[in-house]
């Protein structure tokens, strides 16, 4: 760091950080003299960073902090001498003694008198308690050495000094960096353009090449008829002129190549140096997890060992610092949860110590981050009746459900497997934390387990939150991008495999029905009718819920940078961020945790639509029909015959579902039964007719009851036929469907 950056810091703000990094020092040193108190390289290291951390303090006048330090350092010295041996109580004394450094050294500046005043029996309870456990002279502890008895200390270490590689470290403002980062993104996606740009001019070669070659067929010809001198003149300079111009596209064309694969990789390593900037090694997000894990394991009574694997892994700094809170949950809930007790594990023929791996890898353009234990892991059968007690499903659909859609149920909110309520665990918050904040970079996570044998929790997650992997899908004629980290699989679906179950589209997939959901419904848009035979769908979901999201067609895979909405849009529905294509042209960036929720909304409320409207090979649309009906078998009889006709057919299950389908699409007829619960077909049909709207719309009552009052009750409130549920084994239903609307397409 510079002299200038030097100047910005006063002498106390360097000594805190310098405490910092001195006292993740102590913190490492300690766990690790736990697990061998005769570690000499350990305990050098230990004494060291508290005879530095003792100088600063004493620099900065800091007398309280010279006092512990002094205090610590005399135990390390002893544990050198072989004085005396680190046992588990000892290093939790100490342990604690790094705690109360790290409080003084984040005092503000107006507060730190308070350790030579009410906080100052804090200090005295420390020093003696940790002068009787280490058989230390409390006078030795108590009172620091004068400065003339003491080797010079260290000079604190500059905070931006890199002490692995000595190279230099300027101070960035994030929000710099993020700009930094964002104009080498657009300059990733704009280098794109030229690809496009060559491949239109190697068509315009192409062109070119044939148009010479008419010219060499044409000369041929006119070469076996006779020509004046003013025509083959004029035919040879064309032949000319067209060659020059065939060779000089070529040489440009190759120079635009060139340029092309040069920028491009310009650019790829314009963005991966800034990027650079913003990565920071897995261990910066993980230096405070080894004391956590040995601090609750030991209190509650079992021994635990944190494996850190990849920890010079590089993850985008934004990403890092979201991943303390869930990481954390998952460390806490594998102790609590997974790891046993000494006696349990012994019993089980386990060692008496469980391990807990964290690690972190690249891997196909992805962050891996797994947690994984060797404790007793989920009792799948426990799961279930848990998930049954709490009405979550019922016993016939959880006996059904997969290991995979069972322990998605752990993610939920509210939800533990635990019966009793710790100040640990038990209330239920934690995984479904761990999964929201995940989904909020972008993530996903995955859990599998092995009773007995320990659990294993995956994080998938991108390498950056400034660009992202999209699939461009187009939706009402506009295009949307969506992640591929939250895509399972895209189907180009033949009409013929589409099923109706209810009324509502689906096709089996993998052995599983999934349901079909319009695009364009989801995001606000009128229905549109598709052609041809093939539907482009974008399967999504969350393990437990899958749905078949259908758009127009798929427009390829792309990398976009990532550009926020304006915040006085506030959060708009369904939508992430946007950004914009190698043309310039703008696309939105789907928010797909939140598309789940708006389909999830539209299942409940039973407002679903067709996937699309149907249409003819002709390209006509096929005349629609609203059947209402509280009985599934009549509804399903009804649209199998009209379906057969060729009509496009829509369902209802009570009167209530019915109007409110009916004001919200377009049919050419509504057929209901009368008797059904919360709105009857009387009072339906007497709806219709009184809206201005819906006035005109044929309305057709099928009924069991066949009494002459019913059918004048019918057709006083408005219905324009009354049939019986008889006429189902004749041709009088449809009969009177084509009399009211005609044939399913108007010729």
């Amino acid at each position: 760091m510079s002299a200038d950056d030097l100047s910005q810091l006063s002498m106390l703000d360097l000594f805190r950080l310098d405490a910092e990094s001195q006292v993740q020092v102590l913190s490492d040193g300690l766990l690790a003299l736990e697990r061998n108190p005769r570690a000499a390289e350990q305990l050098e290291i230990c004494m060291r960073a508290a005879h530095s951390l003792k100088g600063a303090a004493r620099i900065v006048g800091l007398d309280v902090g010279v006092t512990v330090t002094h205090a610590m350092e005399d135990c390390f010295v002893a544990a050198q001498r072989g004085t005396i041996t680190l046992q588990h109580s000892q290093i939790d004394l100490l342990l604690g003694g790094v705690d109360l450094l790290n409080r003084i050294a984040s005092t503000p500046e107006e507060e730190l008198a308070l350790w030579n005043g009410e906080r100052q029996q804090e200090i005295s309870d420390f020093l003696t308690t940790l002068t009787a456990a280490l058989a230390v002279p409390a006078a030795e502890s108590a009172i620091p050495p004068a400065p003339s008895a003491v080797a010079p200390a260290p000079r604190p270490a500059a905070p931006s000094e890199d002490r692995d590689s000595g190279e230099r470290v300027l101070r960035v403002t994030a929000d710099n960096l993020n700009r930094l980062l964002g104009l080498a993104g657009e300059s990733l996606v704009e280098s794109r353009w030229l690809k496009p740009y060559s491949e239109s001019l190697l068509q315009l070669k192409r062109l070119q090449y044939r148009a010479g070659r008419n010219l060499e067929v044409l000369a041929d010809v006119l070469a076996e008829q006779r020509t004046n001198a003013r025509g083959a003149t004029a035919l040879a300079e064309a032949r000319r002129v067209a060659l020059e111009c065939h060779q000089l596209l070529s040489q440009r064309l190759e120079e635009m190549e060139t340029f092309d694969r040069r920028s491009s990789n310009l650019a790829h390593r314009l963005y991966d140096a800034a990027l650079a900037c913003r990565m920071r090694p897995f261990a910066d997000g993980t230096r405070t997890f080894p004391r956590m894990v040995r601090d609750l394991g030991r209190k509650l009574g079992k021994e635990v060992n944190l494996e850190l694997v990849g920890e010079a892994t590089q993850v985008d700094r934004d990403i890092l610092e979201k991943l303390d809170a869930p990481l954390g949950h998952l460390l806490r809930n594998a102790i609590d949860h997974g790891i046993e007790t000494p006696q349990e594990r012994r019993a089980a023929g386990k060692p008496d110590e469980g391990v807990i791996r964290l690690e972190a890898r690249h891997s196909a353009g992805l962050l891996l981050i797994v947690i994984s234990d060797d404790g007793r892991g989920i009792e799948l059968n426990r799961l279930r009746e848990t998930v049954v007690e709490r009405k979550l499903t019922t016993t016939a659909i959880a006996e059904k459900l997969s290991e995979a859609e069972l322990l998605e149920f752990l993610f939920l909110p509210g939800f533990s497997t635990k019966d009793a309520v710790t100040e640990i665990s038990g209330r239920g918050v934690g995984l479904d934390v761990v999964q929201t904040m995940i989904r909020q970079v972008r993530g996903t996570v995955r859990v599998t387990t092995q009773y007995g044998a320990g659990s294993r929790f995956q994080l998938q997650l991108p390498l950056t939150l400034s660009v992202v992997r999209t699939l461009l899908v187009e939706i009402g004629g506009e295009p949307y991008a969506i992640p591929l980290a939250h895509i399972q699989r895209t189907v180009k679906l033949p009409r013929q495999q589409i099923a109706q179950l209810e009324g509502k589209p689906h096709f089996i997939h993998d052995g599983r029905s999934i349901g079909l959901v319009s695009a364009q419904q989801v995001l606000g848009g009128p229905p549109i009718a598709t052609q041809g035979d093939e539907l482009a769908v974008v399967l999504l979901g969350d393990g437990v819920n899958t749905y078949g999201l259908v758009t127009d067609r798929f427009l390829g895979e792309r990398e976009l940078v990532v550009q926020p909405l304006d915040p006085r849009l506030g959060k708009v529905k369904d939508i992430a961020a946007g950004a914009l294509m190698e043309d310039g042209a703008p696309v939105l960036i789907i928010d797909v945790v939140d598309l789940l929720l708006s389909i999830d909304k539209l299942v409940s409320m039973g407002s679903l639509q067709q996937v699309a409207r149907d249409v003819t090979a002709g390209g006509q649309a096929r005349k629609r029909v609203l059947v209402v009906d509280d009985s599934l078998t009549v509804r399903e009889l009804e649209r199998k015959l009209l379906d057969q006709a060729g009509y496009d057919v829509e369902v209802a299950v009570d009167g209530l579902d019915g109007w409110n389908v009916a004001r919200t699409e377009h049919f050419d007829l509504v057929i209901t039964d009368i008797d059904m619960p919360r709105m009857d077909g009387i009072e339906l049909v007497a709806h219709i007719k009184q809206d201005p709207q819906l006035n005109v719309l044929p309305v057709m009552i099928v009924s069991y009851k066949d009494r002459e009052e019913d059918r004048r009750r019918g057709l006083e409130a408005g219905a324009d036929y009354y049939l019986t549920k008889g006429s189902f084994h004749d041709e009088t239903m449809l009969q009177a469907v084509v009399d009211l609307i005609g044939t399913a397409v108007a010729a």
